[in-house]
């Protein structure tokens, strides 16, 4: 299985599922979609119709169907006297996105408990020992591959609410150097031009100079001395 493979089946399952389907982690996905019964009693519109919801794809736990329910009870309250309907559906839709966002968010918070939960596990056994330089690396690169992880996991979230367009020019700017990267990268190349323009010198033509004024003196002085004699 490659993944070349799971990514255009990824991507050919977010376009038919763009609210249902949501990523968990490079060979799992998770798919929610609900059926909405609504029927009409006699005083509708001035009363709100009866809602049954029922899981089609993936759970609802109790706690989720109770949120959902109560979302779409609010939301007719403030349209009684009026063709309610749609805008039932709409606040279903709305929660249901709220719904993946906090699953996300927990599962993403569950990770990063369980990163510092291994760094406080290898603090207190290291404890006592002097930290090397190697062992501070292998504790950073364990590190970085966990944060990594979990940034690739919010800009998925991210890029999950988002037009194939959208998708498109969020992944550009991704790949584009930060104000700072090309900052830096630019010091990086002029202090190498400057390296290369520089000139060397030569110390012992200062010092060959230097000991042909000593001489030039020395003879003046010799001059001197012979001409008040």
């Amino acid at each position: 299985m490659s993944d070349e493979i799971l990514a255009e089946e990824y991507e050919v399952l977010e376009s038919i599922f763009p609210e249902e389907l949501t990523k968990v982690g490079d060979h799992d996905l998770e798919l929610l979609s609900v059926l909405l019964r609504v029927h009409y009693p006699p005083e509708y519109p001035d009363a709100i119709p009866d809602l049954v919801l029922t899981p089609v794809v993936g759970e609802l736990s109790t706690e989720e169907n109770d949120t959902l329910m109560d979302s779409m009870k609010t939301s007719g309250e403030e349209s009684l006297g009026m063709a309610m309907v749609f805008t039932l559906v709409s606040t279903l839709q709305e929660s249901l996105r709220t719904l993946i966002d906090q699953r996300t968010t927990s599962r993403e918070k569950a990770a990063a408990e369980a990163v510092r939960r291994e760094i406080e596990k290898e603090e207190a056994r290291t404890r006592g020992t002097a930290v090397t330089p190697n062992s501070f690396a292998e504790w950073k690169k364990r590190f970085d591959v966990e944060r990594a992880k979990l940034l690739a996991r919010e800009d998925e979230e991210k890029m999950r609410t988002m037009s194939p367009k959208e998708r498109e020019e969020f992944r550009r700017s991704k790949a584009k150097l930060s104000g700072r990267q090309i900052f830096e990268k630019g010091n990086v190349a002029d202090e190498d031009e400057g390296e290369d323009e520089g000139e060397s010198v030569d110390v012992s033509q200062y010092d060959r100079h230097a000991a042909q004024q000593e001489e030039d003196e020395v003879e003046q002085e010799g001059l001197h001395f012979s001409d008040s004699d």
